[in-house]
């Protein structure tokens, strides 16, 4: 039926180091939902550049 679909949404599998459309593997493996490709793409990296910042502020809390 047309127009009943949801938005589509993109997972990082991080077992298979794959994006998925729709979300397929168990949520264990899974880091999302992005809305583009592009940005599951990139997961990890955003992943990095958060917990560096998360870091960051831990140090600074901590003086």
């Amino acid at each position: 039926m047309a127009g009943t679909e949801g938005p589509r949404t993109y997972w990082f599998n991080i077992v298979t180091k794959q994006v998925e459309e729709g979300h397929h593997s168990g949520w264990q493996d899974l880091m999302g939902p992005y809305s583009t490709r592009e940005a599951a793409e990139h997961a990890l990296e955003q992943a990095a550049v958060r917990n560096k910042v998360w870091d960051e502020q831990d140090e600074q809390d901590e003086r």
